[in-house]
């Protein structure tokens, strides 16, 4: 029981501003070299994301979040913590003047968190999108994403490009759309009344002619000898002369241009990014909630660490939204039974990104003693699997 209540409050040191010793103050029965202890064994690559994963999907087959979505779709953005200045992955975020590392997540039109990195802030994010969802599309057991949004910062032509080659829509909200044009090729004969915003800066020559290449690129993410982010990097404007570039380049303008036709003329797809969006903006507010302060100073000076702060910090999110979705759905269900009318068009305005009822700062109790038989059941049942 000592060592499941040191990993409860490892999870909590790893995924908010609070360290060892205070996580140690709020436990009763534990102290800070078994949270720090504790908080080691999470830094096990893959644990915190298979555990992520388990809570989303939990989270999903509430019947309440059938409202909210299918689970095809999801949003991806970044959200800043301050952290020390002799971090190697600080940098100076341009909003606050401050040293800061930034959070890259993907949340579900369910609301669960499906993958989470730690970026370095002022670049590009494109990369980091798309591995995001070929990571999540990669497992035959699970709903595949089909559609992603994201801001002007998560996308790039290329992006658009490579999204499309691995089977899935990189949709942005762009900046400055007033200002966006329509790719056409030299040819082709402009529709009257759309010249001015339209420029003939297309080439299917250079599609062509770099095909094969960028087929490379695709294949090389699939099989996993890269990562798309390191793709991204390496399709960046820096290899412009690069024939895998120009193809991706511009076939990433004709889908943007195509993008930008549906985003302006339908406005149910228009309100559905936007609404995705917005999901994930308000689970920022809740994961800031949550991790309220500073990485301490002597924390993620490792590449493992930085990485187990950001999925600790997931799945206190992930549990945040899944208790929430489970009373809302229990509260709803009662009020049926009661007789009370709720529609359906009300649930899929609701979302279970709320926290004003949740004290994240005190004592806390666990209650593990009335799971006990459970718990030793799945340790042996684990222990079994493991000699095997």
């Amino acid at each position: 029981m000592a060592e499941l209540l040191s990993t409860y409050a490892a999870l909590l040191a790893h995924g908010t501003e609070i360290d060892a010793k205070g996580i140690a103050a709020m436990i009763p029965g534990i102290d800070a070299a078994q949270v720090s202890l504790a908080m080691r064994g999470l830094e096990t690559h893959g644990r915190l994301r298979r555990a992520n994963e388990v809570v989303a999907e939990f989270q999903g087959k509430i019947p309440l979040a059938t409202h909210w979505g299918t689970g095809n779709k999801a949003s991806a953005d970044m959200m800043s913590l301050d952290v020390s200045r002799h971090l190697w992955i600080a940098r100076v975020d341009p909003r606050r003047r401050t040293y800061a590392t930034g959070i890259y997540t993907h949340v579900l039109d369910k609301w669960g968190i499906v993958y989470d990195q730690p970026i370095v802030l002022n670049e590009r994010q494109a990369g980091v999108a798309i591995e995001g969802v070929e990571q999540h599309n990669r497992s035959e057991d699970r709903i595949r994403l089909s559609l992603l949004a994201v801001d002007t910062h998560g996308y790039t032509n290329a992006a658009l490009a490579l999204a499309k080659g691995l089977n899935f829509d990189l949709c942005p909200r762009l900046r400055d759309l007033a200002e966006r044009k329509l790719y056409l090729p030299a040819a082709f004969k402009v529709p009257e009344g759309i010249e001015r915003v339209t420029t003939k800066r297309l080439s299917l020559r250079a599609i062509r002619l770099g095909w094969d290449d960028f087929l490379r690129v695709l294949a090389s993410i699939r099989i996993g000898r890269i990562s798309a982010e390191l793709a991204m990097q390496r399709l960046g404007s820096a290899a412009r002369t690069n024939k895998a570039h120009k193809a991706a380049e511009h076939l990433g303008r004709l889908l943007r241009s195509i993008f930008l036709c549906d985003y302006v003329t339908i406005e149910d797809f228009r309100r559905e990014i936007h609404t995705l969006l917005s999901r994930g903006e308000s689970v920022h507010q809740l994961q800031r909630a949550i991790h309220a302060g500073r990485v301490p100073h002597e924390r993620g000076r490792r590449g493992d660490e930085m990485t187990a702060i950001s999925g600790a910090h997931a799945l206190l999110t992930n549990i945040v939204l899944a208790w929430n979705t489970h009373r809302m759905n229990d509260v709803v269900e009662r009020l049926r039974k009661g007789g009370t009318n709720i529609e359906d068009a009300w649930l899929r305005r609701m979302g279970p990104g709320h926290f004003g009822h949740i004290n994240f700062r005190g004592i806390l109790s666990f209650g593990v003693e009335r799971y006990i038989d459970a718990l030793i059941q799945g340790r042996r049942a684990t222990i079994r699997q493991a000699m095997a």
